[in-house]
């Protein structure tokens, strides 16, 4: 599997998470998603599928990549703790902000790698 397709199914996997986060915030719940616990375990899931999509891309050496590991890290114990306390909308609310700080330093890493790779954007 290319570089494009993970990260086009990683960005798929953190809509996912985006999108009904911010219908939680408009509606105050969400099919399935009736609470912070439910929101936030949803989360966690996505956003573990999300690296496992990833893979050991994410593990590249480099600034970019060094600093999305590190905010994944920082967002997987927040949706721990999210899950874990069940009832914080702002836990919750830093929580999804780390996961969509992760996704734009990863797209950024991902970006980096193929232009020091020499390759056109449009070919990662």
């Amino acid at each position: 599997m290319s570089s494009t397709v993970r990260n086009a199914i990683a960005t798929v996997l953190v809509a996912a998470i985006v999108v009904p986060y911010i219908g939680y915030l408009i509606w105050g719940e969400m099919p399935f998603l009736k609470d912070p616990r439910g929101m936030g375990a949803t989360g966690l899931i996505l956003g573990l599928a999300a690296a496992a999509v990833v893979g050991r891309a994410a593990f590249d050496s480099g600034p970019a990549h060094r600093a999305a590991l590190t905010s994944g890290v920082a967002a997987l114990a927040l949706g721990i703790a999210t899950v874990w306390v069940e009832t914080s909308e702002t836990l919750l609310a830093v929580f999804i902000a780390a996961i969509a700080l992760t996704w734009v330093l990863g797209e950024i890493a991902a970006t980096r790698t193929a232009e020091h790779a020499g390759r056109p954007l449009a070919m990662r």
